[in-house]
């Protein structure tokens, strides 16, 4: 007898990272990476708000809760020129690692919010 549920996942709609500073997370998000905000509600439960931001056209958001930070969160964002994005980013003072380029792998390098989170932005 299977035990998988009949219902299915249709998607991955949104994944969380914590933030100790809503608003400063929103601006880095929104202000330096370029995402836009979709959703700012205020949730007692949560002693902040539930924020959504995403890139424009995104079906996956992210939402940037009340946490520690800190966190490897394994986002994976994508960009058409990761090595100008790069550029652009440490010239910011933007906490990026070095670009990586391995044959028959696409040009990627992580980078961290202000909380520390770590995300990486691959071509």
């Amino acid at each position: 007898m299977s035990t998988r549920v009949r219902t299915e996942i249709t998607g991955i709609r949104t994944v969380g990272v914590p933030v100790t500073d809503q608003d400063r997370a929103l601006d880095f998000y929104v202000g330096v990476l370029g995402l836009e905000k979709r959703l700012d509600a205020p949730v007692a439960q949560l002693g902040g708000r539930w924020i959504e931001v995403a890139p424009r056209g995104a079906a996956t958001s992210i939402a940037l809760v009340p946490g520690g930070g800190g966190a490897e969160t394994g986002i994976r964002l994508t960009a058409a020129d990761a090595a100008a994005l790069h550029g652009e980013l440490a010239a910011r003072g933007i906490d990026v690692d070095e670009l990586l380029r391995w044959p028959g792998v696409p040009p990627m390098f992580a980078l961290r919010d202000p909380d520390g989170n770590g995300l990486e932005i691959v071509e």
